[in-house]
């Protein structure tokens, strides 16, 4: 890999084409990764995409191009769209499904020649000769393009097994079909492989269409996010309403909304009322109503109404582009065990090269030339039998489909290792407040006193001082009279009192709101009835404040931030997975016992700084456990960086979801559970597909070399390798798909 000095760089992802197994994979790596200015190089062989770090000064995509393009693949460096992109990929799999086809039909008249009617017709061999060449030829072409690329740089993949192995096998038939005589002068008899050959390319063609058609499944979840965006909007341009293409849409353009239009773009309504379905971000089902000033995002469905809102962000800026963005990003990404996977499957085409001459000397030596033929198919089926694209399938096609079925549940995963750690999981951190809370705090109660007169009077000089107050609370406060559609008043006089409240005077009378202290140095008297209340909802997690005139208390109002209605579930369902939850906040001791014992947590710590809950998170991986940190903030930052695995609330801060590794779209503890039982389907379908690949190939290659053959008389032919080459490709990508059956919850 180049090393770059300084890290002015770009990261870009480009479909790939002509790759056909995971050592094409690893081909592509390697050169790019040698190439001078680039600084990684990740090739996702199921998504069939290369994401490349790059510095621009030093190498430009052409280039790039140019190193993919010597070694008999291809990039897509212009700026394709998605129907694009669809068009070619339908395409190429219509073209290989004809020369599937004409594959198939061809090789079965070969096969009944040679394996029923073989030396029964003298121009047998002539005809399957005829039949053969347009397979080998045209049909199955691209594996010999493919492999003459890579042999000029000295590398070799699954091409070479399969144009090494047809191909030796169709020059030797023809040979011995043009001039029988060579062998037949030697005591030998001249046999012709046709039909191995034109059913192993019609096998590994149908196998690779088959496949192409399951890799496609297994991206189906990112087909879905692109097809939320609309193609055409409707806006306002000098007084006229015009349509134009999505692309075409201007920052501070007028866009139309029309009753079951989808959201083009990121902005601000700026006239008109409507409902949005916006579950496809916070999975909340109920519709959300939309307002002059309100922010909508694209992707989001207009349920009744007609609008106008003002782009804000469009294209590759709105909230869905940056999904879309990070889903593909963490499709494209590898997970560690995938690192291991590509070291083997870089050096496995030698090794199986080696083990296939070998296995032809073998037969050779031990068999003398009675067993040329014997040793000449074990040699043919250990090449076709060895191709390594279930182990190349095994690790992406579940990273891809489990990153997709995350998305659809709102579960947005930054890259593979994320996904694979999250399994690992032994304690959960919680953040308190927006994490198990709303983070909104909200007035629940409020006692007045026995003595307090002309309630709906004082109510306003509460709501009118508050109003001046620019404290968490005093605003929730406000909030609460506002909707209630009280009037503010001005105070004739107003002071803010550091640590404990406010005080203002209203006609001549002074009035207090704050904390018991503020009461106390001002020689305020609590009536028993309010004092006995206070300890009540104290008990309960709230928040106090009291107002009162100069001689005593008037009313008590208590202010909460409610638990989320999830929490307590989504908190027994991490507990059920045999996970430790912790909870860590900064509020004081008494919320924090509350909150904790309505949602079922034991452990708990409260009045920590942001270092303490990183410390924390330090103390618990000494300890041996895998830890999970939960945050919505800017104060999570630094533990959510110091955990195993960081999680953030998609309701919360930038920062926040910056350092996750997993961003929770509906901001629900039930999600973070889901997350974790996905992780653990997911790298258990990893581990089900590289054993299925191991297995495979370590049982298959050694009978294919004919290990049975002293004791049991059995020759695997190459025509049943080629069949078991391609069930072993097509079963490990049914079985990634089997992820978007799993239930999260």
């Amino acid at each position: 890999m180049a090393t770059l000095t300084h890290t002015n760089y770009e990261k870009a992802t480009y479909p790939v084409e002509g790759m056909t197994c995971a050592s094409c994979a690893s081909s592509i790596e390697s050169m790019l990764r040698a190439r001078e200015g680039v600084a990684d190089a990740n090739v996702n062989f199921a998504g069939k995409s290369v994401q490349v770090t790059y510095e621009p000064t030093i190498v430009n995509p052409n280039q790039l191009r140019e190193t993919v393009k010597e070694i008999g693949f291809d990039i897509l460096i212009e700026n394709q769209t998605q129907e694009q992109l669809e068009e070619r990929e339908a395409k190429a799999i219509q073209d290989l499904k004809l020369k599937t086809i004409v594959a198939g039909v061809l090789a079965l008249p070969v096969f009944i020649l040679g394996m029923f009617f073989h030396g029964h017709f003298a121009w047998g061999n002539w005809v399957m000769l005829l039949l053969t060449s347009p397979i080998v030829l045209w049909a199955g072409q691209r594996f010999f393009t493919g492999a003459w690329a890579q042999a000029k740089h000295g590398r070799a993949n699954m091409d070479t097994l399969v144009a090494l192995s047809t191909g030796i096998a169709y020059i030797f038939s023809v040979f011995n079909s043009v001039y029988p005589e060579f062998f037949l002068s030697r005591g030998l008899e001249p046999h012709v492989y046709f039909e191995a050959v034109a059913v192993i390319i019609a096998f590994i063609l149908l196998g690779k269409y088959l496949e192409e058609g399951a890799k496609n499944r297994s991206s189906a979840a990112i087909k879905k996010l692109m097809g939320l965006q609309p193609k055409t909007v409707r806006i306002l341009r000098n007084g006229a309403e015009l349509e134009i293409k999505i692309e075409e849409v201007q920052v501070g353009d007028r866009v139309v909304l029309l009753p079951g239009d989808r959201v083009p773009v990121d902005g601000e309504v700026a006239a008109g009322t409507t409902y949005l379905d916006e579950s496809m971000l916070s999975g909340e089902p109920l519709p959300v109503q939309k307002q002059p000033g309100d922010k909508v995002f694209a992707g989001t469905i207009n349920q009744k109404g007609s609008v106008q809102l003002i782009a804000e962000k469009t294209g590759g800026e709105t909230m869905l582009a940056h999904i879309i963005k990070m889903v593909q990003e963490a499709q494209g990404s590898k997970a560690p065990v995938q690192k291991l996977v590509d070291k083997i499957a870089g050096i496995f085409v030698p090794v199986v090269l080696g083990i296939a001459l070998l296995t032809l000397l073998s037969w050779i030596m031990f068999g003398g030339q009675a067993y040329l033929t014997e040793g000449f198919l074990s040699m043919i089926s250990v090449l076709v039998i060895a191709c390594p694209c279930a182990l190349g399938l095994a690790t992406p096609t579940a990273i891809m489909v489990g990153v997709g079925r995350g998305a659809e549940s709102g579960i947005l995963i930054k890259d593979a290792e994320s996904l694979e750690r999250a399994h690992e999981v032994s304690a959960v951190i919680l953040d308190k407040t927006g994490t198990i809370t709303l983070g909104k705090p909200t007035v629940t109660d409020v006692v007045w006193s026995d003595e307090a007169a002309e309630t709906k009077q004082l109510e306003e000089y509460f709501y009118a001082m508050e109003a001046q107050s620019e404290h968490p609370i005093a605003q929730a406060v406000y909030n609460y009279y506002k909707e209630a559609g009280a009037q503010v008043k001005q105070p004739d006089h107003f002071n803010s009192l550091t640590g404990m409240g406010i005080e203002a005077d209203f006609k001549g009378t002074r009035y207090y709101a704050g904390n018991h202290k503020l009461l106390q140095q001002h020689g305020v008297t609590i009536p028993e009835e309010l004092e006995q209340q206070t300890i009540t909802l104290q008990e309960d997690a709230k928040t106090v404040i009291y107002f009162a005139d100069a001689k005593q208390a008037l009313a008590v109002f208590a202010v909460s931030d409610p638990i989320k209605e999830t929490a307590a579930q989504g908190i027994k369902a991490m507990q059920d997975a045999g996970i430790e939850v912790y909870m860590l906040t900064g509020d004081n001791k008494q919320t924090a016992a509350a909150v904790a014992r309505q949602v079922g947590i034991t452990n708990f710590n409260a009045e920590l700084m942001p270092q303490d809950k990183a410390d924390f998170v330090k103390q618990l991986q000494a300890e041996g456990k895998h830890v999970g940190m939960v945050g919505d903030g800017i104060n999570d930052a630094q533990a959510l960086a110091t955990a195993d695995l960081s999680i953030a609330m998609g309701q919360g801060t930038d920062i926040a979801m910056d350092v996750a590794g997993i961003t929770l779209m509906r901001s629900e503890l039930t999600q973070v559970a889901a997350a974790i039982k996905l992780s653990r389907a997911t790298v258990k379908t990893i581990r089900q597909n590289l054993f299925w690949a191991f297995f495979y190939n370590v049982i298959c290659i050694p009978i294919a070399a004919g290990l049975l053959f002293p004791f049991t008389g059995f020759l695997l032919s190459p025509m049943i390798a080629g069949a078991a080459m391609a069930f072993s490709s097509v079963s490990v990508v049914a079985n990634s798909l089997r992820l978007r059956t799993v239930k999260l919850k």
